[in-house]
């Protein structure tokens, strides 16, 4: 990715949000491959002029084959700030995902005990008091549906590893796309139909309200939903 091809949906003196990609890493794994941060490194040092390393403190992530909001601190005021508020849940995320099949109920609270498989970068559901599963709950209501899908809007109230996609597979929606949890075709470019489609938060230095939110992948079924729900 280029700086140009960079998608900013805020900007401030201490905060820096972008609209990531499909297939993009948030943080360098073992792949080697060009992050993010790189690129949003090289648009601040570019377009502030800054002369050796630029900072920018890494929030939260999204899975590579996720799309969506990507919040990078500018400072390490900041940086500390928002961790905190990330660790109190005061700042609220919200997913839109689009799925195989009709929920059940068209809205509710999933409540799961998940567990991470590191060699398979995997997670699965195992009951209640299972050693080394962690509770995990998110809400989710149906907006919007086609001949073929549902899109799901999610509120998460943990950040457990891969846990939308494993709370939704295992409630019988797995997300388009997603191999991994369920699907039963990939997408075409790689990607899952899963969308960081904004955050709420107060800022950390401005003590503003601050709503961000992502645009869809272009993408003609995400745009099909994104006109629906207008």
């Amino acid at each position: 990715m280029t700086v140009e091809e960079l998608k900013i949906v805020y900007e401030d003196n201490h905060i820096i949000a972008v609209n990531k990609p499909s297939g993009m890493l948030v943080q360098g794994d073992k792949t080697g491959d060009e992050t993010l941060g790189d690129v949003v490194k090289q648009y601040i040092k570019a377009k502030y002029n800054k002369a050796g390393e630029v900072f920018l403190g890494v929030v939260h992530r999204i899975d590579r084959p996720v799309s969506g909001v990507v919040l990078y601190a500018r400072t390490t005021k900041a940086l500390q700030r928002l961790n905190e508020m990330f660790k109190s849940r005061e700042i609220q995320k919200t997913y839109w995902a689009i799925v195989q099949n009709r929920p059940a109920q068209e809205e509710g609270l999933l409540v799961n005990w998940l567990k991470k498989n590191e060699a398979k970068n995997m997670s699965s559901v195992y009951k209640e008091g299972t050693t080394g599963a962690l509770k995990c709950e998110l809400e989710y209501k149906m907006i919007g549906e086609s001949e073929n899908y549902f899109l799901l809007e999610i509120n998460p109230h943990t950040g457990r590893h891969h846990q939308i996609r494993v709370q939704l597979s295992n409630m019988g929606s797995p997300i388009k796309g997603d191999l991994k949890y369920g699907s039963k075709r990939s997408n075409r470019d790689g990607s899952i139909c899963l969308h960081a489609r904004g955050v709420q938060f107060i800022h950390p230095v401005k003590k503003e309200p601050i709503v961000i939110t992502a645009p869809v992948p272009e993408d003609n079924l995400w745009k099909a939903f994104e006109e629906m729900v207008r």
